[in-house]
């Protein structure tokens, strides 16, 4: 047998085969997008407007000790996908509040907010459905849309009139039409309204991230979807997350028992995926009886994000005005963005930095969290470290 050279050359140079990586990795550093991970303390002494802990409640000694009570009981993990080793009477719990509370049917706790994007893309459509996407979507609506096997149609963002088109002219016989209630990036909110009516029109289903809605939006914090009318509605499903106003981790879909069924029997990131581990959940129950109690949350949430998007624009920055929790400050390029942001965590404030290609267009910008649980002298603390740092354009 008669071996050709270039495959002798591959198989006596195991050394070499991740080489390309370097590459790679010296291409994103040459266009500014290499990414590190940086060690943070158990108390870290800056400001942390950079999470997505809206309430205030990641650290609230309620929720905290909720984990620590659910840890002694139930044990430091799941120990297995929920159909095998059975599901806790804690995730049944926290699955029957959290639909009580978002005002549907049923409810279905996932690992994580990007498994339940997952989820519900993947079971609720085949190749003979059409989905059409917001261009902005999160990446975990996005890599579902791949996932998923289906037609993928990427609308012009928050265009009602642009998805109603794209469902006018589908030849499949089902359809799905996915939006973020509340966009990550920018803060500001999906047209739900005219999306239900354009999903109607045309017999679509509607499916909505609300992860940035849920706790920030609707009547005590109850999410966008109780905002504009369709929590509830048979045609629609809304994903979450646990890990931003609820203050723990892990995600969630609410929605029709039927569709919940469903994805019980059929969803891969349920079916094979070690089930939330009970710290989690006794977090998030423990998080969500204190919205109920404290619905003035929600609200104190909206409020400091309007004074930092006014106090800022005031102060000369170009920053988006709120629909939900996140203000957006506009900077003039990727570099400059991630060295302001530096500049105001050696301060003593941690802000989010998003440049391309993170975001979907030419505009790099500072994400800022409004938090319930800000005092005013923080408020100032936080717009004056942004003012000061701002780079010139």
């Amino acid at each position: 047998m008669i071996q050709h050279p270039a495959a002798a050359t591959r198989a006596s140079a195991p050394a070499v085969v991740f080489d390309w990586l370097d590459e790679a990795a010296e291409l994103r550093a040459r266009a500014g997008l290499t990414r590190t991970l940086r060690d943070r303390p158990a108390q870290d002494p800056v400001l942390d407007l950079a999470s997505n802990d809206y309430l205030g409640l990641t650290h609230h000694p309620e929720v905290t000790r909720a984990a620590a009570e659910a840890a002694l009981r139930w044990g430091a993990g799941a120990t297995g996908s929920r159909l095998v080793t059975g599901t806790t009477e804690l995730h049944t719990e926290l699955e029957v509040e959290l639909a009580d509370f978002y005002g549907v049917e049923a409810a279905l706790v996932f690992s994580s907010g990007y498994a339940a994007n997952l989820a519900a893309l993947t079971a609720l459509t085949d190749p003979d459905t059409l989905i059409v996407s917001d261009a902005y979507n999160h990446a975990s609506l996005i890599d579902g849309c791949r996932l998923s096997r289906a037609d993928v149609h990427r609308a012009p963002h928050a265009d009602p009139g642009a998805a109603a088109a794209a469902l006018a002219g589908r030849h499949q016989p089902r359809a799905l039409l996915i939006s973020d209630t509340v966009f990550s990036v920018d803060g500001n909110a999906a047209p739900l309204t005219g999306l239900a009516d354009a999903a109607r029109a045309h017999g679509a289903a509607l499916l909505l991230d609300d992860a940035h809605g849920l706790g920030v939006l609707g009547t005590g914090g109850r999410g966008a979807l109780t905002a504009a009318g369709l929590a509830g509605e048979p045609d629609v499903v809304a994903t979450a997350t646990l890990s931003k106003s609820l203050g723990s981790q892990g995600g969630v879909v609410l929605g029709p028992r039927r569709v919940i069924r469903h994805l019980v029997e059929t969803a891969r990131t349920f079916i094979f995926d070690t089930g939330l581990a009970p710290a989690a959940v006794g977090a998030a129950l423990a998080a969500l009886r204190l919205l109920r109690a404290e619905p003035a949350r929600a609200e104190r949430a909206r409020e400091v994000a309007r004074t930092l998007a006014a106090r800022l624009t005031a102060a000369g920055l170009r920053a988006s005005e709120p629909d939900a929790a996140v203000v957006s400050v506009r900077a003039p390029g990727p570099e400059q963005a991630v060295a302001w942001a530096a500049a105001c965590r050696a301060a003593g404030l941690a802000v989010g930095c998003f440049r391309p290609p993170s975001v979907p267009d030419g505009y790099s910008r500072l994400r800022v969290t409004a938090r319930a649980d800000l005092a005013e002298e923080q408020i100032d603390f936080a717009v004056r470290t942004l003012s000061v740092t701002a780079p010139l354009d």
